[in-house]
């Protein structure tokens, strides 16, 4: 019997599962979530529609438990795939929290998995299109996000608690870090024949989302989907697309990048009807 290829997905919701489900058949998938619950659920899922799935308890934002999920998936070979769909939202986490998984947990995650990708492995990390409407932040604060050490992230003087103005502006930095750190880490992985990317989705129907709709900003969402070109909200098989061309062969000179997928918002904001109102 061959020997499967390991996988490890992070965050057991729509996206995360979407990618999973497209890309890995014929996988041994390890699939981490803060809830086990969650985690068993997808898995139960998948493994009834032919996948391989083991659930693990994980949090994001623990070093110590980010080493144990890789010790578990290298139970079963080396790691070839990282799929990093965990994360907080604005209107789920304040903003310690948000700066502990969304920006430190995801830094530490591709330091420590490009530590023993396997060659010609790959992984995809997911951002926001948030980030994309955020002042644009100094080359030096971008420096920094991408390659201070990354136990000393958190005391960065740009993400101390009296330059964050509320969750949101939290997250929009904590994406940013996303970003950069793929930059960074990604050349870290070439050395080891392996890439790494981003995507940035907009606006997906998932329940976190539905969250949002409901949350003290559903309004603005819900406009801001009604007003860009695409004219709707994205699905998590809309971003499992993207996953797929940048976790085969396909992609393969395809490293370091993101891909910003959001029906044209950002677009809208900077260029038409999303343009914020002076």
């Amino acid at each position: 019997m061959m020997k499967k290829e390991v996988m490890i997905v992070t965050g057991a919701g729509q996206i995360g599962m979407a990618i999973a489900r497209r890309t890995g058949f014929g996988k041994k998938i390890i699939l981490g979530d803060k809830s086990l619950k969650n985690a068993e659920t997808i898995a139960e899922i998948m493994n009834n529609a032919g996948y391989d799935v083991v659930p693990f308890e994980m949090d994001l934002s623990s070093r110590e438990s980010i080493l144990a999920i890789i010790n578990e998936a290298q139970k079963y070979g080396e790691i070839k795939y990282l799929i990093n769909a965990a994360g907080v939202s604005p209107s789920q986490a304040p903003v310690e929290a948000i700066l502990k998984v969304d920006l430190y947990g995801t830094a530490v995650l591709l330091e420590e998995v490009g530590k023993v990708i396997a060659e010609g492995g790959a992984g995809v990390t997911i951002s926001s299109q948030s980030v994309w409407r955020m002042p644009q932040l100094t080359p030096e604060e971008d420096r920094q996000l991408a390659m201070t050490p990354t136990e000393e992230l958190l005391s960065l003087p740009l993400l101390q608690p009296e330059n964050i103005r509320d969750t949101l502006h939290a997250y929009q930095l904590a994406k940013r870090c996303n970003e950069k750190r793929v930059m960074y880490e990604c050349v870290r992985w070439g050395e080891r024949g392996a890439r790494l990317n981003d995507i940035a989705p907009g606006i997906i129907v998932t329940p976190l989302a539905v969250d949002e709709f409901n949350g003290p900003r559903g309004d603005f969402y819900k406009n801001m989907f009604a007003k860009c070109p695409a004219g709707r909200p994205g699905t998590a098989d809309e971003m499992a697309n993207i996953a797929e061309l940048l976790m085969s062969e396909a992609g393969a000179f395809i490293t370091g990048s993101t891909f910003l997928a959001d029906g044209g918002a950002t677009a809208s904001y900077y260029y038409g009807p999303l343009q914020p109102q002076e």
